[in-house]
């Protein structure tokens, strides 16, 4: 499976409609790096596909329709998204090895933190089970 459709149904799994007023703030926190990492997506995507494509941008506003953040938490989460995709768009100009190596570590980035919200959402309710190769990782290299 192409690791952008995994991220796709794992952050719609985790992405049910929730009132980001009531979020603690950890998950605050992982919402905002989740925003990050679909920015830094969306600028690997566009470089191997073309600034015409608005997949992960699409995906974030979607993240945004579903949280129904405040204003701030709007925001903080907005500029991560665009953090994200400015840092990637300076470091990866073309669609090249190092480009789709980033794209697949944030693809396990995104896994990982889309996990942790769907679990966290559960934890008061039953224990998930884990699920066997779960908590694969793997840290980009130092630029």
């Amino acid at each position: 499976m192409r690791p952008s459709i995994l991220i796709a149904l794992v952050l719609l799994s985790a992405a049910a409609p929730a009132w980001a007023q009531d979020r603690p703030p950890e998950m605050r926190a992982t919402l905002v790096s989740l925003s990050r990492v679909l920015g830094e997506s969306h600028a690997l995507r566009q470089a191997c596909e073309g600034r015409e494509d608005q997949y992960w941008r699409t995906r974030m506003a979607r993240l945004i329709e579903a949280e129904h953040p405040d204003p701030e938490f709007e925001r903080q989460m907005t500029d991560s998204f665009n953090a994200g995709l400015a840092e990637t768009r300076r470091l990866y100009r073309s669609c090249d090895d190092g480009a789709r190596r980033a794209l697949s570590l944030a693809a396990v980035r995104g896994r990982e933190l889309s996990t942790t919200l769907s679990h966290a959402r559960y934890r008061s309710s039953f224990m998930p089970v884990p699920v066997e190769g779960e908590g694969v990782t793997a840290e980009p290299d130092p630029r």
